[in-house]
């Protein structure tokens, strides 16, 4: 049985799921995404992704398109059809069809809704945590409401694209201050000289990373001390460890920025170990 798509209302196959020309997210980007991992058929921190999904669609004045309870039983009943255990779900929701123009439709139209499920190889990631990614950096060319989490990904799409040219698995974006603000799909993180953990602050209109924030969650619990304040590509060079978090990468250590070694180059025990616990918390809370 090949994969099957959820639009708008019925499940078809993968091969033969369509959008409407006009719907306002092909057109306009006038839509929001979330991604969940899945965890032995689960989804993975079902609350920070509903609740980010919510105030995203709120911002853009997007209704959600059905309940929070009827919404996880569409999404469970996705991943059951496509039978994939360990693997990723993605959800798009935009403002719905309506003659194209930049304001939204003077009558209400219905939201749009998407959602596609893909299977993760976790031996192959867990290999490629193992060996550890290098990133790259470039220049802060996004709009001032990353907060959201928009389909509008072309920054994103182009910076993925002169990482993987460069041998990369991730970009970091770098302000006009030279700090990074985060990655083209995940958040950044350093293990700093004196061993504290430093992530950049969600006021700076950086993506509330849902993997980052259950992370903060268990390192509060493991009594850790995270300083939620920026840092530079050459600081993250001179750290002892970094990381990225998100959904896809979950926690996978960072050797090099730049092509310049992180620390000694070598994949760290404090990424590895948080990466361990993270994947405990969400398989034992996944829905």
């Amino acid at each position: 049985m090949g994969r099957i798509a959820y639009v708008n209302g019925q499940f078809v196959r993968h091969g033969q799921a369509v959008v409407h020309i006009e719907d306002r997210g092909y057109q306009l980007a006038d839509a929001v995404y979330e991604v969940w991992a899945l965890f032995g058929g689960k989804l993975a921190d079902p609350e920070g992704h509903f609740a980010r999904l919510e105030r995203s669609l709120g911002e853009l004045r997007i209704p959600m398109p059905m309940s929070r309870q009827a919404l996880t039983i569409v999404l469970r009943e996705a991943v059951r059809q496509n039978r994939v255990s360990e693997g990723l779900v993605y959800l798009q929701v935009g403002r719905g069809v309506a003659t194209r123009g930049h304001a939204f439709p003077d009558e209400p139209v219905p939201p749009s809704i998407v959602i596609t499920v893909s299977a993760v190889d976790r031996a192959a990631t867990e290999a490629k945590a193992a060996k550890g990614v290098k990133v790259i950096t470039t220049p802060e060319n996004r709009w001032g409401r990353c907060d959201i989490k928009t389909v509008g990904l072309l920054p994103n799409a182009l910076a993925k694209q002169a990482a993987k040219e460069r041998g990369a698995a991730e970009a970091w974006f770098v302000d006009d201050l030279g700090f990074v603000t985060e990655g083209a799909s995940s958040n950044a993180w350093i293990v700093d000289a004196d061993g504290t953990l430093r992530t950049r602050d969600t006021n700076a209109n950086i993506l509330r990373g849902v993997t980052r924030h259950t992370l903060l969650d268990v390192l509060r619990e493991e009594g850790v001390k995270v300083d939620e304040r920026p840092f530079t590509p050459a600081e993250a060079v001179a750290a002892k460890e970094a990381f990225i978090t998100g959904a896809g990468s979950l926690v996978l250590p960072v050797i090099a920025v730049d092509d310049k070694p992180v620390g000694d180059g070598v994949v760290g025990p404090v990424a590895m170990k948080l990466r361990r616990l993270y994947i405990e918390r969400a398989r034992a809370t996944a829905i």
